[in-house]
């Protein structure tokens, strides 16, 4: 049927969405077991969930990789670190991996006194 209103086009968010997905998931990734258990491991010690240390340490594997350093040499160097430096490590490498659309971070929060001090002479 002929008409002179225009052609409608399908604004379904969900295939672009979908295609993410499936680009993501499209390559596959092999890591010798050894490198993966002390991996997972050393997150594990330092108090990340299981879950968490899992992908944590694939995203870090796949990190040393693309840089070409030593999986062994790099969990050396995080051992040193305190827990919060360690937090700030994982969230930068987190988002180097992760699309410039979202970000990971934290927030120190501020301690406000809503006080106003005043020197009052009697």
């Amino acid at each position: 049927m002929i008409n002179n209103l225009p052609s409608s086009t399908n604004t379904d968010s969900s295939t672009e969405v979908r295609s993410f997905f499936d680009k993501f998931f499209l390559h596959e990734v092999s890591f010798p077991a050894a490198e993966i258990d002390v991996t997972v491991s050393f997150f594990l010690k330092r108090g990340f969930d299981i879950t968490a240390s899992r992908s944590v340490a694939i995203v870090i594997l796949n990190q040393a990789r693309n840089d070409t350093v030593n999986i062994f040499k790099l969990i050396d160097t995080l051992k040193g670190l305190t827990d919060l430096q360690l937090n700030q490590v994982v969230a930068e490498v987190l988002n180097s991996y992760r699309e410039k659309t979202s970000v990971m971070g934290y927030r120190i929060s501020t301690v406000t006194d809503t006080f106003e001090y005043r020197n009052i002479l009697v």
